[in-house]
């Protein structure tokens, strides 16, 4: 483990000097449970992963706008670069999204590094670099989304499923607790998320045939509070959803890979699951497989559920659901939205998890059919072993993991979507610890592909799309000043109208986007920061595009002075 301090330009390493105390100015120290409740308010910051709790993604800063978009241009970038032994080399990926506090950036990427930079010229303040073993097992790519910030610490995950917390003014370890089990395939990659006086992680490795679980941890101590497993053991609520003899349910999967959203008012935190495994061979685990592919609501001071809904019951085509739980009210209901891998948008009351409707939101969806009142009925599926069968959409979905926006002003969610199909042929497999526990073998199309950033009403109904030739592989963002913020696989990172779908502008960052942009000010001046860095699991989102560049900037634009 080394830690690096940056002070006048100079880099200072630890093992040859003592660390240089204020290094980053002291920005995080009062960052507390009030401050993230009101994150919003606090428009020049980016506090938490998405912006705020309920997940929407979505700014009140307006200085950068519909009339003046046009103009801005780059106002730093910053290098982050790759060097030496890293696992899985070939799946590094910058999916990271930068939080601000204050002037200064925190920032996560893959293997195990973290930055704090200035955030108004993005020098380094210090960098912090985790021992991760080049040949740990990743569940999917080397990746890193992001990290939390509260009680003058920042917080995050590694590969090998180690939760850290540093001194955010110099980047010192204050704690370190291991969360997951690398030799069985566990990994981890999510942002934490501070609530209260703790934090939650998720654990990755659906893949490898683990059983996925959801954890608290106290914010000061890192002392471990509680654990829900997501794959009930026999006795427990759902565990008729499994086969009643053997081990299927120990390594049912539904990891929870990706953050969720939380509602202070019903105290309630809102996670989506991955997939069971193994993925696509439903022989060997009948049942619907609770709670894969669902979205559970956990009571945060004890982890008990107390509501589910699954979006796909028994997956037999890789359809993680651990994607944003949107968080918005419409005629007085605390409401939930979901965009599904499986290509259909959910609506639900997120008081008790009663949907409210569901509608398609790609246009190609032929492995089954969803109705309004939620009825599943599947139509094509690898069901034969050794028999190749295509479907719509493909396993990275009519939605990857990076995520939609949602605007209050306009009252519309949009949504970057994939529109490509893909090829399983089944084949059983023996479930080995720590081997990957694939049920097929998979293919993604290389052709006759598309992809848009879609904007929705709340009760699912189009309202404007703006195409691309390529599956959108990247978050978007959504600010007051009625703009859309996306970037897309070949490099470019646009800005929409946000009422129309009109590309106001464009500017093409060298590299594709897999990552997750956020806007901050500094000095009453308005910036947006996008990572830009392409990897991860490409073979199962865009295959034709596995040689492309890698990338590992982080590009901020403004306006001119």
């Amino acid at each position: 483990m080394t830690v690096e301090y940056v002070d006048a330009g100079e880099a200072i390493n630890q093992s040859a000097l003592s660390p240089i105390p204020g290094t980053a100015p002291a920005v995080t120290t009062d960052v507390d449970y009030n401050r993230l409740l009101n994150a919003r308010a606090e428009s020049h910051n980016w506090l938490t992963y998405y912006g705020a709790y309920d997940g929407k993604r979505y700014s009140l800063l307006d200085q950068i706008n519909t009339e003046n978009v046009k103009r801005i241009g780059p106002a730093w970038v910053f290098q982050a670069g790759a060097s030496g032994h890293m696992a899985g080399a070939s799946t590094y990926a910058f999916e990271a999204c930068p939080l601000v506090v204050d002037g200064v950036m925190y920032v996560t990427g893959w293997d195990g590094w973290f930055w704090a930079l200035d955030a108004k010229t993005g020098q380094q303040l210090w960098r912090y670099k985790h021992a991760v073993p080049f040949d740990v097992s990743l569940c999917c790519g080397n990746v890193n989304r992001g990290c939390a910030v509260a009680d003058g610490k920042v917080f995050f995950v590694t590969p090998n499923a180690h939760l850290l917390a540093l001194d955010a003014s110099n980047g010192e370890m204050v704690w370190e607790k291991t969360i997951g089990d690398v030799r069985a395939g566990e990994s981890a990659s999510l942002a934490p998320l501070v609530v209260k006086n703790t934090l939650i992680t998720g654990s990755a490795g659906g893949e490898f045939g683990v059983r996925g679980h959801i954890d608290c941890w106290d914010l000061k101590t890192g002392e471990h509070l509680w654990r829900t497993y997501t794959v009930p053991k026999p006795g427990e609520p759902g565990s008729e959803t499994w086969p009643a003899d053997g081990e299927a349910w120990q390594r049912g999967g539904a990891n929870h890979w990706v953050t969720g959203t939380y509602d202070p008012e019903l105290n309630l935190y809102y996670a989506g699951t991955g997939n069971p495994a193994p993925d696509f061979d439903g022989a060997v685990r009948e049942g619907d497989n609770l709670y894969t592919d669902s979205v559970v609501a956990l009571d945060v001071d004890t982890g008990e559920i107390k509501w589910h809904y699954q979006f796909t019951p028994h997956d037999l085509w890789d359809y993680d659901s651990t994607m944003e739980m949107t968080l918005f009210e419409r005629d007085g209901k605390k409401l939930l939205g979901h965009f599904d891998k499986n290509g259909y948008f959910f609506v639900l009351d997120r008081t008790n998890g009663e949907l409210q409707h569901v509608t398609p939101f790609v246009d190609r969806i032929d492995w089954g059919v969803i109705t309004r009142d939620g009825k599943v009925t599947p139509r094509k599926y690898p069901d034969k072993e050794g028999e190749p069968v295509h479907f719509y959409p493909g396993p990275a979905g009519a939605k990857e993991w990076t995520h939609a926006a949602y605007s209050p002003k306009t009252d519309m969610f949009y949504v970057p979507v994939a529109d490509v199909g893909a090829t399983a042929t089944r084949r059983r497999r023996e479930f080995r610890e720590g081997i990957p526990y694939w049920g097929a073998a998979v293919q993604v199309d290389i052709d006759d592909m598309a992809g848009s950033v879609s904007a929705f009403d709340s009760h699912g109904e189009e309202k404007w799309r703006w195409r691309l030739d390529y599956p959108m592989a990247a978050s978007v963002l959504a600010t007051a000043g009625d703009l859309v913020f996306a970037g897309t696989p070949t490099g470019e990172f646009a800005a929409l109208d946000a009422n129309t779908g009109e590309k106001l502008w464009e500017f093409n960052c060298g590299s594709g986007h897999h990552g997750s942009c956020s806007t901050y000010s500094v000095d009453g001046k308005q910036y947006v920061v996008v990572p830009v860095g392409w990897g991860g699991w490409l073979e199962g989102i865009l295959p034709g595009m596995l040689g492309a560049g890698h990338g590992s900037a982080l590009i901020a634009f403004t306006l001119p002075d």
